[in-house]
């Protein structure tokens, strides 16, 4: 089979469930930056020792996948006719969830914040930081789209926990690395 199909070469694709956008959409800009971050979350596991946190990755970039599907799927094509969602998985409450308990067990070890943190700490923390603010992103364009097209708010829920988890996870890795965190003061200038 081939990876091209041509389909796309006049600037639309296709949506799960068959209907056809520009390229240029609000959902297609959303499940984008979603696949960008996933791929940028690989960058930092390339970066990253410590199974735990590597098994806790894995399984975000899993979870992200299941984002991307759903919110490449618009919500009139979410249900079949007999009332059975077309995806398999969705996101929901469970996986927030889990994300609130690692970043709790992650900030039991660190000290806590008494100034902003400079995007930094090595390069394993620092590859953190730049998912933290491409999952923001991912964020700002879910919300967007929602403006326009309904988003289930557990997809924006789950993103804004996740760009919370990835800032605690990048200080706990710059920890486990000894490596020293930089904080922005404005009494330090």
């Amino acid at each position: 089979m081939k990876i091209y199909t041509k389909t796309g070469d006049k600037g639309e694709t296709a949506l799960y469930g068959g209907t056809r956008v520009s390229k240029a959409s609000a959902r297609v800009e959303s499940y984008g930056t979603i696949d960008e971050l996933n791929a940028f979350i690989g960058v930092a596991k390339s970066e990253i020792k410590d199974e735990q946190v590597l098994n806790q990755l894995k399984k975000i970039q899993f979870d992200l996948f299941t984002l991307g599907s759903e919110s490449a799927t618009p919500t009139d094509k979410l249900t079949l006719a007999n009332g059975k969602s077309r995806l398999a998985l969705m996101i929901t409450d469970t996986e927030i969830e889990e994300l609130e308990h690692w970043m709790d067990d992650f900030e039991k070890e660190l000290e806590p914040l008494q100034y902003f943190i400079l995007p930094g700490g090595g390069r394993s923390a620092t590859s953190l930081h730049v998912c933290r603010t491409v999952c923001r992103r991912a964020e700002r364009s879910l919300v967007f789209l929602n403006e326009s097209e309904e988003v289930r708010p557990e997809l924006i829920k789950y993103l804004n926990r996740l760009s919370d988890y990835l800032f605690v996870l990048a200080r706990y890795v710059s920890k486990l690395n000894g490596e020293s965190e930089e904080y922005w003061n404005p009494n330090d200038r």
